[in-house]
């Protein structure tokens, strides 16, 4: 059985200490080094040898060819679990856990992200003048995701 004035001192001390929460979302948080977050694909980077695929436990992830040496991945972060067994698979480093932490979404379409590597410049043969292409980009961009879906996204 505790003392009577167990409790008054326990707030007593309580007082001098700083607290133990943070102002979320007021005061950004920075996640750990070692933070399994949202996945991030290097696709220029990529070799097609899916054993990240394989590997994953939840199926999340699939990884097609689209050219000559050159592939696309698809993660469907509804899916995924963020074990980040694929980022230890991957021989080439071509997957990589990010701190991205706020994925919460009403609709299940926009947690799947592809991306995909552009084709190659060509080297001096090619036609002169012509501007770098990005080695990746997201093909589901934030216009494709605010479009209506369904019929209880055209009733807003």
């Amino acid at each position: 059985m505790k003392k009577p004035g167990a409790m008054v001192m326990e707030t007593l001390r309580s007082l001098r200490r700083k607290p133990a929460t943070v102002l979320y979302p007021a005061v950004r948080v920075t996640m750990p080094a070692k933070f399994r977050g949202r996945l991030k694909f290097s696709p220029e980077k990529c070799i097609g040898c899916k054993l990240c695929m394989r590997d994953c436990p939840s199926g999340a992830i699939t990884i097609r060819k689209v050219g000559e040496k050159q592939f696309e991945a698809t993660i469907d972060c509804a899916k995924c679990i963020y074990c980040a067994q694929c980022v230890d698979t991957c021989p080439k480093k071509a997957l990589e856990s990010t701190g991205e932490f706020e994925l919460a979404q009403l609709d299940r379409a926009k947690l799947t992200f592809t991306t995909r590597g552009q084709p190659p410049v060509p080297a001096a043969g090619g036609a002169a003048g012509a501007p770098a292409a990005p080695a990746s980009t997201p093909t589901a961009t934030q216009a494709d995701r605010a479009k209506p879906t369904g019929p209880a996204d055209q009733k807003a």
